[in-house]
């Protein structure tokens, strides 16, 4: 069963291809279910301010979501796409989100943290941003906003959920109890996440999230399912047979998959 449910495409700024390009990849990759999960547009900063390509302009999102939906119909029988997007979590602006989230029938919804207030932890581009701050705090803060957005109730998944460790900035201090407390509420909000092979490419050079917590994850029973998070049609399933592997030896004998943000589990 192979499937990629984490792509982003030239309309997000910061990647390269259009939608069919992913599509006939995909086909050409044998994949069963393909996910587009483009950014959603920003919320609490000014585009025309901020630094670019961060995200599609908010007068692109209904384009792709149109375009998906015809991609996927397009393509039926040769590829199942779901139809997703990554919605970052932003606190203070549940309200924003919301309205964009209910405004389409996606197939999936996933939930990430990428931003602490205006600075996105994620931005090559941002590392200045770790200067003056001690790194226990910033991860005290990023598990927080996890947190708020898995209680949202808007997300099906929470995406890359250990990103913050993306550039190798690490506390000192043990952190485990941070990541336990974010899989806890995970947990009880019978939400799933996922595995993102992306970070083998990240100077972290370990997936997200980490062994220990896909341990974890597997003890409590927390659903996965996983993403390339490709941001080029080449880089389409980069990984994923480490991921798959990993997963096996941890224990994992199902992925999930979603479908008119419906989770069904499905063998791999």
């Amino acid at each position: 069963m192979l499937i990629d449910y984490h792509t982003h495409h030239v309309r997000c700024g910061h990647a390269s291809g259009e939608l069919e390009e992913y599509v006939k990849k995909g086909i050409e990759l044998g994949l069963v279910q393909l996910g587009l999960s483009d950014h959603m547009p920003l919320l609490h900063v000014d585009p025309a301010t901020y630094l670019p390509g961060m995200a599609m302009p908010m007068e692109e999102l209904p384009n792709y979501v149109q375009e998906a939906f015809r991609l996927q119909q397009q393509y039926k029988g040769q590829i199942d796409i779901r139809v997703g997007l990554e919605g970052d979590y932003i606190e203070g602006y549940e309200r924003e989100i919301e309205s964009i989230i209910r405004a389409y029938p996606w197939d999936y919804v996933i939930g990430s943290v990428h931003f602490l207030g205006e600075w996105d932890i994620s931005d090559y581009r941002q590392l200045d941003g770790w200067n003056g701050r001690d790194p226990y705090d910033v991860y005290v803060k990023y598990y927080e906003a996890v947190g708020k957005a898995v209680r949202t109730g808007l997300y099906d998944y929470i995406g890359h959920i250990d990103v913050i460790k993306r550039f190798g900035y690490k506390p000192e201090q043990s952190v485990v109890h941070l990541e336990n407390e974010a899989l806890d509420a995970v947990h009880s909000a019978g939400m799933a996440i996922e595995l993102n092979a992306s970070g083998l490419r990240m100077p972290v050079g370990e997936m997200f999230p980490s062994r220990r917590m896909l341990e974890y994850c597997c003890e409590l029973g927390i659903p996965l399912t996983i993403g390339s998070d490709a941001h080029q049609p080449e880089r389409l399933t980069q990984y994923l047979d480490q991921a798959v592997v990993l997963l096996k030896q941890v224990g994992f004998t199902e992925l999930a998959t979603f479908k008119q943000r419906q989770r069904t589990m499905v063998r791999f």
